[in-house]
This record gives C-alpha cells, sequence and structure tokens, in this order.
C-alpha cells in the first residue's frame, strides 16, 4: 500500500482560502491524502522553511506533494515556485486571469470575509451563530419569530452542526427543534412551530447510521439502539410526509450539501458570501 499523498496548504494570512479551495479540489478524487496547513508563510525565511519541509515530505513518500498557495506577495510567491512540487497558485489560477478580462487590478486581499475588515460582516456573523446557538436543540422557542429556518428531526441527525455553519457561512439565522417521544406519537407538526411552518425544514437519516452516531455518546443505551433508532426515522418520516414538509436524508451528505439544500429549498437569505 502506497503512502498517502502530502497535500500543503500555504498562505501568509489564515489559510482559510487556500484549504477550503483545496479541499474542495481533492473531493474529486479518490485520493489518499496527508494534509498540512500552513499559515502566516509571511516571510522569505517562512517560504524557506515551507519548502524545505514540502521536499521532506516528497523524498519520503517518493511522490511530488501538491501545494495549494493563497501567498498575497509577489516575491512570497516567486520564491515558492522553487519547490519541487505541484504548485496550484490561487493568484496565477484565478486572479490573473480576471485581472487582464475586467481591466482591473484586484484588492489582493484574500479571505477578506474571515477577519474583522468590514465590521458589519464580521457583526451578521456573530449575531448569527450567538442565534443558532441560543435557539439549539429546542430553545428559545419564543425568538422563533427572528428564524429564517427551523430545522427539525430526531436527535443527532445533523441540525446543530447545519444550523452553525449556515450562520457562520452565510449569516442566517437557524434554529432547530427535536422531535420528542410526543411529537413522534402524535405523527403531527408540534404547536409551538406550526405558526412557522413555511420556514421549517426537516432531516432525517438512515436508522443503521444513527445508531453508530449515538452509539459514540451513549453506546450500549435504548436511545442509540438499532430498533429505536429504526422507531424514531420510520414515526420521523411519516410525520414529514403527514404535514407535506420538505425533507433531506442527510446519511451521506456533507454539512455543506445539506445546506445548500436548505437553502434553495426555503429561498434563505444569503447575507455573507
Amino acid at each position: 500500500m502506497s503512502d498517502p499523498r502530502s497535500v500543503f496548504f500555504i498562505s501568509d494570512r489564515t489559510g482559510i482560502t487556500a484549504e477550503t479551495l483545496g479541499q474542495s479540489l481533492l473531493t474529486q478524487f479518490a485520493l489518499d491524502c496527508s494534509p498540512v496547513s500552513m499559515p502566516f508563510t509571511d516571510s522569505p525565511e517562512a517560504v524557506d522553511a515551507a519548502i524545505e519541509r514540502i521536499e521532506a515530505a516528497g523524498r519520503r513518500n517518493q511522490s511530488r506533494p501538491i501545494v495549494f498557495s493563497t501567498i498575497i506577495d509577489a516575491g512570497l510567491r516567486n520564491r515558492l515556485r522553487r519547490v519541487n512540487a505541484v504548485v496550484l497558485d490561487f493568484f496565477d489560477t484565478f486572479i490573473g486571469p480576471l485581472e487582464s478580462e475586467l481591466g482591473m487590478e484586484s484588492s489582493h486581499t484574500i479571505g477578506r470575509s474571515h477577519g474583522i475588515a468590514d465590521p458589519g460582516a464580521y457583526k451578521l456573523r456573530i449575531d448569527a451563530m450567538n442565534y443558532a446557538l441560543s435557539a439549539d436543540d429546542g430553545a428559545a422557542v419564543r425568538h422563533y419569530e427572528q428564524a429564517d429556518v427551523i430545522l427539525v428531526g430526531v436527535s443527532r441527525c445533523g441540525k446543530t452542526p447545519t444550523c452553525i455553519y449556515m450562520a457562520l457561512q452565510y449569516g442566517i439565522y437557524a434554529a432547530n427543534y427535536p422531535l420528542t417521544d410526543d411529537d413522534l406519537l402524535s405523527g403531527r407538526l408540534p404547536e409551538v412551530l406550526r405558526p412557522y411552518r413555511q420556514r421549517v425544514y426537516a432531516l432525517t437519516i438512515r436508522p443503521e447510521r444513527l445508531a453508530q452516531i449515538r452509539a459514540e455518546r451513549r453506546a450500549n443505551t435504548r436511545y442509540a439502539s438499532l430498533r429505536q433508532c429504526q422507531y424514531e426515522t420510520v414515526r420521523a418520516e411519516g410525520l414529514f410526509h403527514q404535514e407535506k414538509l420538505p425533507f433531506s436524508n442527510t446519511t451521506t451528505m456533507s454539512i455543506e450539501e445539506i445546506a445548500a439544500m436548505i437553502i434553495q429549498s426555503r429561498q434563505l437569505p444569503r447575507r455573507l458570501y
């Protein structure tokens, strides 16, 4: 069995953009990777140290490493090009051609939305995040009037991480409500949600996967048993059909995919890009 391919995400800032871009591209390949993030590579000495580390990985694995770079400084970018690796440079690949086409220079600023260069966007992100946390797991139902969307489903089907992702990525006010035993028995949308049914989006999951997830938290309990998970998912999906609620099966979906489905279905406002 061959060693994993070394992949480096290099930036003279946080590296968030390099990681996001690189991971998005790598998902298109069935490749066993060994990822390394190298943020704040912002001096000739730091670039030289990065080159040494990258080439050492190449010699060790006997394959050329892959480097995703969002280094802004032109001198540092030129210095990095000396490395014996496949270098995918954000500026060379995307920014340069766009500058030529648009007839204007870019701001040469990477990942602006992840910092506080835009105080308005930063406040939107923090406010949405605070809302998601305060309205998690059925809490703060009195504030549902503020919600852009309310996720509904059985425990541990992906509601909370999806709410947090939508808050951080898009500034969406997302609440979530876990279906209780009484809700599942009634087969009807809980009364507290009825005034907001146009904002409700439901999530489901295969019982086998649900049991696996629950066992990580509470192994050998009724809560994590396959039988209980089968019961809950069947009853929940019956409720969704009865109430004609849009829903997605999260079993094989990433958080990003779940969020995209919800945003498209409910036509949610994207306050951040």
